[in-house]
């Protein structure tokens, strides 16, 4: 038995066999094929596997709720960063390493596809990234070397790796009629990578397709940058961020000092601002902001804990612009009748630095492959960032000639990964 697990930084899905329809994704929560990459750890509980633990939307929805615990997203960023062997404080008294806790939710996605199956399953199609991390081949092999040590762990004994895009090539490929050259966009919560791929109905039916393979190539930059950049431009300013303190014995004003902002608005580093030494040291600072509205809004994030709220906002306000328009960011939960407004054009200022790596890695990947724009037949979007219209626009815009079709922006990768998951596992002999 087999499966193909596509372990998103912001979302998940599992592909088992199915007799009627070759591959399906798995129902990994009610009526849903897809889960968020989230694990919640309660501070109480009894351990089973670990420490007490929640998962997907359970646990978005016991850190909304205010369960006392942490919760965790953006788990495959950690992959290839120096993180990943330390052992980090879930609540409870317990520490956990963060490769435990990666192993710990593929284990979860593991145990659903075989309840959905019902057998042992030990053979996994995973999909990655083409890069883990960016200009760095050593870090890159050891991202992909913690991340099969986790499936390892959790008993899969067969694994083999296949690059998301190249995955999504394969889903869009169950629909074309003639042969065609696509570039496949997938841009996620952690990476945009893109994959120029020959496709077609006689190239399907083959097992090996490397040289269908013109290129790929990408960036590590995607949805929960465009989050931290939300956060930073919209948001934090009215926290003190990029703001100034007063003038002592007439010497300029001094900026405030930012590294508290950028752990904020990062995911995976929040929780190391409510360190209580650091917690001291930031309340100690009062003297250096000229507002003491911001400095006071910072405490009470830091000792309310309210830093990943904060990154909800941005995310949510990200979404709500990403066709047009503006929206009110309601900050009440800080601080009585306190909202900010983001509008389009501050939401394209800035993502306009990385928008523009985006498709500068686009044209990167056409230039790798020898074509020139106007040879691209179609554009495949995957990928939840892809619904940012002013992305998606600028993207298309660099390959005017192609067709733009778009896929499940949430399931595309996982349904390519059944696809050769079953083409690999599925030959004679395997």
């Amino acid at each position: 038995m087999y499966c193909a697990i596509d372990f998103g930084t912001s979302n998940s899905a599992v592909a088992v066999p199915d007799a009627t329809v070759g591959m399906r994704l798995v129902e990994l929560e009610p009526g849903q094929r897809t889960m968020p990459t989230a694990v919640f750890y309660f501070v109480d509980g009894p351990e089973h596997d670990g420490p007490p633990r929640a998962f997907g939307r359970a646990a978005v929805a016991a850190y909304v709720d205010g369960l006392d615990g942490r919760l965790m997203r953006s788990m495959k960023s950690i992959l290839g960063s120096s993180l990943i062997d330390q052992t980090t404080d879930v609540g409870g008294g317990r520490g956990v390493k963060y490769l435990d806790i990666v192993a710990g939710y593929l284990r979860h996605l593991k145990r659903c596809a075989e309840a959905d199956a019902g057998q042992a399953i030990d053979r996994v199609v995973l999909g990655r990234p083409v890069f883990f991390v960016d200009e760095d081949p050593a870090r890159d092999a050891q991202a992909q070397a913690a991340l099969e040590s986790a499936a390892r762990q959790i008993g899969f004994r067969d694994i083999h790796f296949q690059y998301e895009p190249i995955a999504a090539a394969f889903d869009y490929e169950q629909s074309v009629q003639a042969e065609q050259v696509v570039l496949v966009a997938d841009i996620g919560g952690g990476t945009s990578d893109f994959s120029i791929v020959r496709v077609g109905p006689q190239r399907a039916a083959k097992l090996e397709r490397k040289g269908d393979i013109l290129a790929n190539h990408g960036v590590h930059i995607a949805g929960t940058d465009f989050d931290r950049r939300v956060e930073l431009a919209a948001i934090l300013p009215e926290f003190g961020y990029g703001a100034f303190g007063p003038s002592v014995a007439g010497a300029p004003p001094r900026e405030v000092p930012s590294g508290v902002y950028f752990d904020l608005a990062t995911w995976h580093l929040i929780n190391t601002v409510y360190n209580p030494a650091r917690v001291a040291e930031l309340r100690s600072m009062r003297g250096y902001y000229a507002e003491p509205r911001h400095h006071e809004r910072l405490m009470t994030v830091v000792t309310e804990r309210l830093g990943h709220e904060l990154a909800a906002r941005a995310e949510g306000a990200k979404i709500a612009v990403a066709d047009g328009g503006s929206t009110r960011i309601d900050l009440s939960h800080v601080e009585n009748r306190f909202a900010v407004e983001l509008g389009e054009a501050q939401a394209l200022q800035a993502l306009d630095a990385d928008i523009e790596k985006i498709i500068a890695a686009a044209r990167e990947t056409a230039r790798q492959a020898g074509l020139k724009a106007d040879a691209i037949d179609a554009l495949y979007f995957t990928g939840g960032s892809t619904g940012l219209r002013l992305l998606a626009q600028r993207i298309a815009a660099a390959f005017p000639k192609a067709r733009v079709v778009r896929g499940d922006r949430f399931a595309s990768v996982a349904t390519g990964l059944g696809v050769f998951a079953q083409r690999w596992y599925g030959r004679a002999g395997a």
